[in-house]
């Protein structure tokens, strides 16, 4: 019996590429990869539905949701998540050193619906108590002018908000038109000039621990889509594929604690995965929609707040039933 094709566009990742070497295989699939950058892959899946499963920004596949577009649905797997107080960049002679800071201040951002920014303004506003009305915000590309939004959004009232295809965000923090820059990509500032913009938080690190063990939010940035219409003809596929997608990252995983040799161009992986572990309560990585349900209600209710989402939305809204709970024996 033939196996079923599917199309999959999804960045290198090692938690994925035991699947499209075919060293894991989803039982009754073949999948054909196109790997390529993200920004690449969110906008031609979110315009023109390419591929019969992608990756996909998290914080667009919500608002698409939230606005009746249901021609793609979730898979509950996660290829990026970042924790994002590192993303908060600034000048170095700005005088901005903390989150109070920001009050009154113009930050510019890549996208309002960018799933990194939602994150990071969920914090500003529930952790650090600075509200979206006390910031201008300014939307760019951050290394090239001429970014725009993807998806409609709806900014709260009394938010000030404008787009400026002119300049980059780089180019505009560099000259003093934006005083921060909310961004999963970094700047890249022009040569002789990388020194001049700093992140806010040097030592993110700690910053993100605390925030972790405060909230139990670690930030999800992208998930596993599906075209709905595909879905629907082999409904089978959804289990298939969260059962291959999780075999491929727990095999990741297992060279990451692999002590024997060095599996990856860095000393101390194994310990930093031993201490990963430890700070998450076991998987350090994990799928599935029930140990992911304190972060995705936390970015839902930032979204919806924000505009982002355009109607209060639940976690299991996002994904069909077939892969709602795992099935035991």
């Amino acid at each position: 019996m033939s196996k079923l094709s599917l199309s999959l566009a999804v960045n290198d990742y090692d938690h994925v590429r035991d699947l499209l070497d075919g060293r894991i295989a989803a039982q009754g699939i073949d999948l054909v990869p196109s790997v390529l950058p993200v920004e690449e892959i969110f906008y031609r899946t979110t315009h023109f539905q390419e591929w019969d499963l992608s990756e996909m920004s998290l914080a667009k596949y919500a608002s698409l949701r939230s606005q009746g577009d249901d021609r793609l649905i979730g898979l509950p797997v996660f290829p990026s998540r970042v924790f994002r107080l590192s993303s908060l960049y600034v000048r170095d002679d700005a005088g901005v050193m903390s989150p109070a800071d920001l009050r009154g201040k113009r930050i510019g951002v890549p996208e309002w619906a960018q799933t990194a920014s939602v994150y990071s303004r969920g914090w500003l506003v529930h952790d650090q108590g600075v509200a979206l009305a006390d910031v201008e915000w300014v939307q760019g590309g951050v290394n090239q002018a001429g970014r725009r939004e993807k998806v409609a959004v709806r900014v709260p009232d009394g938010v000030r908000y404008r787009p400026s295809p002119e300049k980059s965000l780089t180019a505009m923090l560099l000259d003093g038109d934006i005083d921060a820059i909310l961004s999963a990509r970094p700047p890249a500032p022009p040569a002789g000039r990388e020194r001049e913009i700093v992140r806010m938080l040097p030592d993110f690190e700690t910053a993100e621990r605390a925030y972790f063990e405060r909230t139990g939010i670690f930030p999800i940035m992208h998930l596993i889509v599906m075209r709905r219409d595909v879905f629907t003809a082999n409904r089978w596929i959804a289990g298939n594929l969260l059962k291959a997608f999780t075999q491929a990252k727990d095999a990741s995983v297992a060279r990451l604690e692999d002590i024997t040799c060095s599996h990856f161009p860095l000393p101390w992986m194994s310990q930093r995965a031993a201490q990963a572990r430890a700070m998450f309560g076991g998987d350090p990585w994990p799928y599935g929609i029930a140990p992911n349900r304190t972060t995705l209600d936390a970015f839902l209710r930032f979204a919806f707040e924000q505009g982002v989402c355009h109607r209060p939305m639940q976690a299991d809204e996002l994904f069909p039933p077939e892969v709602a709970a795992a099935v035991r024996v």
